[in-house]
């Protein structure tokens, strides 16, 4: 109805979860990477939690358009069945005949011989669960014995499990100790942040074919207001918004027109405000009906600020059985103080197998991470010390640098050419922290409680936890991921350092715009170091931007010499 008014292709606020529309914040990009990683691992299960309307669906729909060509995938909605309705659901989306009336049994044995033929014809099989929370606890285990399903190297099918929160209480508990015990990865998805918020409203009607303001700063700050940056809430009151604002012959959406839709959604809004509506024609009503049953079924809980490089609080993704990574992983008590060693780095051995490693006795995890925070920051000539400040990243960033958590692979953080902090573990499952200090040739060079052992990257594969810390420093008007459409002096640092890339000369020397121009030129950069193309200048892609011109700055793999 709004659309032609507004100049929009069409309606950019639809709660369908159109991969086009997905809006990649930083959380949202590190969720998409986390399952492809979960694909691309060697079997188990990815866990990816969220609360209602903060994307998890889209990004699963967004994860199917980036499958290899070689991958199979079973994809399972709301399922409330039981084990055989379940095993009989995965095998209508794998195209296994079953006779009817067959048993558990034939169920799995008829998946099993399918996920053999795949792994004979290279094909990888993946099961994706969404609404993972409504599965009982016998289908839970009967999804397990799944997993066991395996050749003599690797496991033939990858799971990954969707749902909300309660799924996280759900595995917890003692009777599906065995599942829980089978996650390799997990990420929660959060809401969008005040910061993200704007970005968030001008990328979908961007998509729809509107670069325009239609909501400005005082209408965002009260959708922030009114939804907590919930994005399904965020799109049944900013469309409901737009057709206020198109019955009233607005030109853009203000602040009170939010409130009056918002109020055509809770009855009254949730900022305490009660407004009456602007109109009442019947297919209005009709509409506020529609979204009032819609929104019976959303939870909404204040959700918070997801600022990745305020603490280590920010971090909210896991691994199995992991030390969370949150600020007092960086903070030592007075005791541990007393007893860390000042070791420094010295030279390497000889190339080292970390299976034969005599890895540290009588050193906890948490004295090895501070040895390998200190040696980091000694690569870029700081002295850490934890008494004076124990919040390792506040340190850096007093210090112009900030960190970067991550869930990945090796290879990924070898592509951002920077020392960092790892995790790994030793034979009988213990974690240790250690300190990446350069890569050539295929060995990599780590310090690890207070020794420098050189081993091959290969080898350190298979003890990687898959946690890391890279510290990076931070262009002097970088201040969150730069989205298209933005506007300031972030435009002119990107489009210089893409000059630099490029050997071409820079074309903004005033505020300009994120523009598709230049949107097209940081994807192909992007797309040629290995990230995801998507256009938003995030972490990663600054990283990499900013060591082409600080060349002064400590890398993984030097222009010249080795390890």
């Amino acid at each position: 109805m709004y659309s032609n008014y507004f100049g929009l292709s069409e309606p950019p606020f639809a709660i369908a979860p159109d991969p086009r529309f997905l809006f990649m914040s930083e959380q949202h990009r590190e969720a998409l990477a986390h399952l492809l990683y979960g694909i691309n691992s060697n079997g188990g299960f990815v866990l990816l939690t969220g609360e209602v309307g903060t994307g998890k669906t889209t990004v699963s729909r967004c994860l199917l358009e980036q499958l290899p060509e070689n991958t199979e995938v079973a994809f399972v909605l709301n399922p409330q069945y039981s084990a055989i309705e379940l095993l009989a659901a995965i095998c209508d989306d794998l195209r296994i005949f079953c006779a009817k009336n067959s048993e558990l049994k034939d169920y799995v044995d008829s998946i099993n011989q399918h996920l053999l033929d795949n792994h004979r014809n290279d094909k990888h099989t993946v099961l994706i669960i969404d609404e993972a929370q409504n599965l009982s606890a016998d289908v839970l285990e009967t999804i397990r014995l799944l997993t066991n399903l395996e050749t003599n190297t690797q496991k033939l099918l990858q799971i990954i499990l969707i749902g909300q929160p309660e799924l996280t209480e759900k595995l917890s508990k003692p009777e599906l100790r065995q599942v829980n015990q089978r996650i390799t990865a997990r990420y929660h998805l959060r809401a969008l942040s005040q910061n993200e918020l704007p970005a968030y409203v001008a990328h979908r009607l961007s998509v729809a074919g509107v670069d325009g303001q239609l909501f400005p700063p005082s209408s965002i700050k009260r959708l922030y207001r009114l939804t907590k940056g919930i994005p399904r809430l965020v799109n049944i009151i900013c469309d409901r918004a737009l057709l206020g604002a198109y019955v009233q012959r607005e030109s853009r959406v203000e602040a009170g027109t939010l409130g009056k839709a918002a109020n055509e959604v809770f009855g009254e809004t949730p900022d305490g405000r009660s407004t009456a509506a602007w109109y009442s024609r019947p297919i209005v009503m009709i509409g506020s009906l529609v979204a009032i049953v819609t929104l019976s079924l959303v939870l909404i809980k204040n959700m918070p600020d997801n600022n990745l490089f305020e603490s280590l609080q920010a971090v909210t993704h896991q691994i199995s059985d992991p030390l969370r990574h949150d600020e007092s992983t960086s903070t030592l008590s007075e005791m541990e103080l007393t007893e860390q060693s000042d070791e420094t780095v010295v030279g390497g051995k000889e190339l080292s197998n970390p299976a034969n490693w005599q890895w540290p006795t009588g050193t906890d995890t948490r004295r090895t991470e501070v040895q390998a925070y200190k040696t980091l920051m000694q690569q870029w000539g700081l002295t850490y010390e934890p008494r004076k400040q124990p919040a390792v990243c506040r340190f850096a960033e007093a210090n112009g640098l900030r960190c970067l958590f991550k869930i990945g692979s090796l290879d990924e953080l070898i592509n951002l050419n920077h020392p960092a902090v790892i995790s790994l573990f030793n034979a009988k499952g213990q974690s240790f922290y250690a300190t990446l200090l350069g890569v050539h040739n295929g060995v990599a060079k780590v310090f690890i409680a207070g020794e420098v052992r050189l081993v091959g990257i290969e080898d350190l594969k298979l003890w990687v936890e898959g946690k890391y810390t890279v510290v990076w420093r931070v262009p002097q008007h970088y201040k969150a991921p730069i989205h298209p459409g933005t506007e300031g002096p972030e435009v002119i640092w990107l489009d210089r350092q893409l000059a630099f890339a490029q050997s071409r000369a820079p074309r903004y020397f005033r505020f300009q715009k994120y523009d598709n121009g230049l949107v097209r030129q940081v994807k192909r950069f992007q797309e040629s170091h290995g990230l995801v193309p998507d256009g938003v200048v995030g972490p990663h892609t600054a990283i990499l931007l900013n060591s082409v011109t600080q060349k002064d700055d400590p890398m993984l793999e030097a222009k010249e010499g080795g390890v």
